[in-house]
C-alpha cells in the first residue's frame, strides 16, 4: 500500500517562507505582551471531555475531536452511547483549559494573574480559506480583576501588537452581553416554554420546564446582521414566532444608535430600568481610555449587533475587523462565571484572542518582509574538495557565524545557475563559490 503525501484534510504543511513569518510573529507577540505584564503559560492539548462539553463553548462543542478510552476502560460491548467510549478530547480553544489551569494552580499564582498562552487547537470544522482543523491560537487573559482596567489593558496590548505588525486603520468593535439582553427585554419578547427533550420520560413534558426568553435564539439571528441586513433579521425573527410589533420595537433601537459613545448614551437613556447604568458607563469608560492611550492607528466602535458566539461571555465583548479581510481577525470578552464552575467561587476573568493563522495569512498576501533579518550567505563547495581546504572552508563558516551571519554550506551541483536561483529565492543575498584547484 502506497503512503499518502498530502496532509490530513483540514491540516497543512508549513513551508519555510511562512515559517519565517510565524517565528517572527511569535517572538514579537511574546515581547510585546511581556511589556504589558503578561506571563507565558502552557496547558495540555487534551482536556477532560466533561470540561469540553460543559455547554460553555457554543457551536464549538459540536466540533470536538474526541479521544477513545484506552485499555481496560474501553468496553465496547457495554457501551450504549458515544459518551461511554470517550473520556477526553483535543481542546477547541484555550479559554476552557486556562480556566481549569487557574482553578488547579490558583494558590501558586498572583492575583490578578495576566496570562499569555499560545498553542494549537483543533475543531472538526469545514476547511476553507484561512480556516483549518488544526490552528494556532494566541490568547491573553486577566484573571481575578473585576474592574474595566482588564478590558482596557487587553485592548491596548492587542492593538499595540497589531500596530507593530504594520496593521493600520483596523477597527475594534465593542458591545456588552448585558446590553444585548436589555434590548431584548425592552422590546418585550415573550418567554417560551422549551420543548420536551426526546429522551425525557413520558409524562415529564415541556410544561415541567420554566418559560424563559430565548435570548440565544434571538442573538443567533441578530449575529447575521452583516450578512442579511436589518430586513433579513426582521424576517427571521418574525418567522421564529415573534410578533411584528415586538420585532419592530427591537430593531428600531439598532436603526437609531450610533457607533460611538453617543450611541451608548442613547441606549442608556432609552433602556432605562432594563439596564443598570454601570454597564453603559463602563463601556464608555473603556472606549474613552483606550482612545486616550492607544499607540496604533485604529478606532474603537460601539456595535450593538456584536454577539460573539461563545455562551460563556458575561459582560463586555470585542472583536477586531479589518477592511482587507472579510471576517474578524480576533475577539474576546469577559467570562466571569466560567472559573467558578471549577472552584465553586466567583472569579472575574477577561480575555482577548488574535486570529494568529489569519494574521499570518494576511502578512503572506502582503509579501511581508521580516525586519532586521540576518544576512544570508551561501558557500557553494565543489565536489571532491581536498580535506585540508574543506577544513578551511568550515573554519571560515564558523568564524562568520560567530559574528552573527547566516552561513549555509552546500555542495555545488552541475546546474549551478538553477542552484543559485534557488538559493536567491530562499533569501541568500551573497553566494561564494569554492573550487578545489583555487586557494581558499
Amino acid at each position: 500500500m502506497s503512503m499518502k503525501k498530502k496532509p490530513v484534510t483540514g491540516m497543512k504543511d508549513i513551508l519555510p517562507r511562512e515559517m519565517e513569518i510565524r517565528d517572527y510573529a511569535i517572538g514579537l507577540i511574546k515581547e510585546t505582551y511581556k511589556k504589558f505584564g503578561f506571563t507565558s503559560v502552557e496547558t495540555p492539548c487534551i482536556e477532560h471531555i466533561e470540561n469540553l462539553s460543559s455547554k460553555q463553548g457554543g457551536e464549538n462543542e459540536k466540533l470536538i475531536f474526541k479521544i477513545l478510552k484506552r485499555g481496560e476502560k474501553l468496553r465496547l460491548e457495554e457501551a450504549t452511547s458515544a459518551a461511554d467510549l470517550v473520556d477526553g478530547g483535543l481542546r477547541y480553544d484555550l479559554t476552557v483549559p486556562l480556566s481549569r489551569y487557574y482553578s488547579n494552580n490558583v494558590n501558586d499564582l498572583p492575583s490578578p494573574f495576566k496570562a499569555l498562552q499560545m498553542g494549537n487547537v483543533w475543531r472538526a470544522d469545514r476547511p476553507q480559506k484561512g480556516r483549518y482543523r488544526q490552528f494556532m491560537q494566541c490568547d491573553i487573559d486577566i484573571l481575578g480583576e473585576p474592574t474595566n482596567i482588564a478590558e482596557i489593558e487587553l485592548i491596548l496590548a492587542t492593538s499595540t501588537l497589531l500596530g507593530k505588525l504594520d496593521f493600520k486603520k483596523f477597527t475594534i468593535r465593542i458591545n456588552d452581553r448585558r446590553i444585548l439582553r436589555a434590548m431584548v427585554d425592552y422590546a418585550g419578547f415573550v418567554p417560551v416554554v422549551p420543548q420536551a427533550d426526546s429522551d425525557v420520560a413520558e409524562g415529564a413534558g415541556a410544561s415541567d420546564a420554566p418559560a424563559a426568553v430565548d435570548y440565544d435564539g434571538i442573538f443567533i439571528i441578530l449575529d447575521k446582521m452583516d450578512k442579511i441586513g436589518l430586513d433579513g433579521v426582521r424576517e427571521e425573527l418574525i418567522g421564529a414566532g415573534n410578533s411584528s410589533e415586538i420585532v419592530d420595537k427591537y430593531l428600531e433601537l439598532f436603526d437609531k444608535v450610533t457607533p460611538d459613545v453617543e450611541g451608548i448614551r442613547f441606549l442608556k437613556d432609552t433602556l432605562g430600568d432594563f439596564l443598570d447604568e454601570s454597564v453603559t458607563d463602563g463601556l464608555s469608560f473603556i472606549i474613552e481610555n483606550v482612545e486616550a492611550a492607544k499607540e496604533s492607528d485604529f478606532k474603537m466602535a460601539f456595535d450593538p449587533t456584536l454577539v460573539r458566539g461563545m455562551s460563556y461571555y458575561t459582560g463586555p465583548i470585542f472583536e477586531i475587523s479589518m477592511d482587507e479581510y472579510g471576517s474578524a481577525v480576533g475577539g474576546g470578552g469577559r467570562y466571569d462565571e466560567m472559573i467558578g464552575r471549577f472552584t465553586g467561587s466567583p472569579t472575574p476573568a477577561c480575555g482577548f484572542s488574535i486570529g494568529f493563522e489569519r494574521i499570518v495569512m494576511l502578512l503572506l498576501e502582503r509579501d511581508f518582509k521580516v525586519p532586521g533579518s540576518t544576512s544570508k550567505t551561501a558557500f557553494m563547495v565543489e565536489k571532491n574538495m581536498p580535506a585540508d581546504k574543506m577544513s578551511k572552508i568550515m573554519a571560515l563558516a564558523k568564524e562568520r557565524r560567530s559574528s552573527g551571519e547566516c552561513i549555509n554550506v552546500v555542495m555545488m551541483k552541475k546546474n549551478k545557475k538553477f542552484q543559485k536561483d534557488q538559493l536567491t529565492a530562499e533569501g541568500y543575498t551573497d553566494i561564494v563559490e569554492f573550487f578545489a584547484d583555487r586557494e581558499i
